[in-house]
């Protein structure tokens, strides 16, 4: 407890998923919280989005652990709100230490997904939310001197295809694996880019995790009509289904202390063995 006392993180995609929980378990080491989240629902996603009520247990969570929030609504897909928001928490919170670039959508299965904007979509906000998300907040780590750590949530959908049939290759799928991959290429440039100024950069690569986001009605057809042979693709080598969001939280725990102070430009697998397979 209390590795991350008088720090500062911000945090996309916090209302619910594992952006809250990235949220609580780095309150619980002492760190104060900048969070966002569109908490709105986008057309093309073909399951239900976070809402305000979200946002505002995400608030409550942090404060029960007697941490300071600044929490708004805000689209990764537009910088300038971005840039609003970490403006008015470092005025309020007084620095920046920590981002993890969590927010995401996936519209991977259904009708929607095999759609153009399911694709255009999962680029906006999977990959240029990412880089929107670093260049919102890399000029204050830079100016701010002391150096920092960037992680960036992608999945093992970079690091293997997903989609093994023509009905499971979505343009949704597709877009979100190409998306996925690309942040991993993005974080190793602007690890490249920052490591003079001692701000490391990382990607986290999850296997299915219980959130929301795969617990809904797009995802329980896909896996009760979907063809095996995409399924194969979801399994993991450690017999579990899925892993929780602290799994997660906690490789990015590490990756912003100082245990990983020497780690940057690398991509840490959360994903109980299922690259395995």
């Amino acid at each position: 407890m209390g590795r991350l006392e008088n720090k500062v993180v911000f945090i996309t995609g916090a209302a619910r998923g594992q952006g809250r929980s990235h949220a609580i378990r780095f309150a619980e080491e002492g760190a104060d919280v900048i969070a966002v989240d569109i908490a709105a629902q986008m057309p093309e996603v073909g399951y239900p989005m976070a809402t305000p009520d979200d946002l505002a247990e995400t608030v409550k969570a942090v404060e029960a652990l007697d941490r300071r929030i600044i929490a708004r609504q805000a689209d990764v897909r537009d910088l300038a709100q971005l840039r609003a928001v970490v403006d008015e928490g470092m005025a309020e919170l007084g620095r920046l230490d920590f981002v993890l670039a969590n927010a995401g959508v996936m519209p991977t299965y259904g009708e929607t997904a095999r759609r153009p904007e399911a694709w255009n979509a999962t680029l906006d906000v999977l990959l240029t939310g990412v880089m929107h998300t670093v260049e919102a907040t890399r000029p204050k780590l830079v100016e701010q001197g002391e150096g920092g750590a960037i992680v960036i949530t992608s999945s093992m959908a970079a690091l293997q295809p997903l989609a093994r049939t023509l009905d499971g290759g979505t343009l949704g799928m597709l877009g979100y694996s190409a998306a996925k991959a690309g942040v991993l290429n993005l974080m190793r440039n602007y690890a490249s880019i920052l490591a003079e100024f001692r701000i490391r950069v990382n990607g986290i690569a999850p296997t299915g995790v219980h959130t929301p986001m795969t617990q809904n009605a797009m995802i329980e057809e896909y896996f009760t009509n979907g063809d095996p042979r995409d399924l194969v693709s979801l399994t993991n080598a450690i017999p579990v289904d899925m892993v929780e969001p602290v799994d997660i939280s906690n490789a990015a725990l590490w990756l912003c202390s100082e245990e990983a102070r020497y780690v940057t430009g690398t991509t840490v697998p959360v994903d109980a063995g299922a690259t395995l397979r």
